[in-house]
């Protein structure tokens, strides 16, 4: 069950992080409905990008040391991401109003990936 969310977990996140460091202003239109037209914000994007496919890095190294006590660092911090990220895109829609297509199903992935998370760290 570890093995298959690390694997999933690496794929979808550098997937997205791909995506995000070469095309921000696309990828947040889908999700927030906003394009990022600023230099700055394209900079942003990029850098947000970068960081998903670094957890998609650590995820998929972590894929075979099921057992070791090590895989459990990043669990917890795709456990943290997960739920930040759930929380800040609901917020989104709900506080500020934003709205893009992808922006529900992002939240639902995040929180059925938090559950996921959860629910390998209780059998560790």
């Amino acid at each position: 069950m570890m093995r298959t969310l690390l694997i999933v977990t690496a794929l979808l996140e550098a997937a997205t992080g791909l995506a995000l460091a070469a095309s921000p202003s696309r990828v947040t239109s889908l999700l927030i409905g906003s394009p990022l037209d600023t230099r700055q914000g394209s900079v942003v994007g990029r850098l947000s990008g970068t960081a998903l496919l670094t957890l998609g890095l650590v995820c998929w190294l972590a894929r075979n040391d099921q057992q070791s006590r090590v895989t459990a660092g990043p669990l917890a911090a795709m456990l943290f991401y997960n739920v930040a990220a759930a929380t800040l895109l609901t917020y989104a829609r709900l506080g500020l109003g934003l709205s893009g297509i992808g922006l529900w199903p992002a939240v639902v992935l995040h929180a059925a990936f938090a559950l996921w998370c959860i629910a390998c760290l209780g059998t560790r």
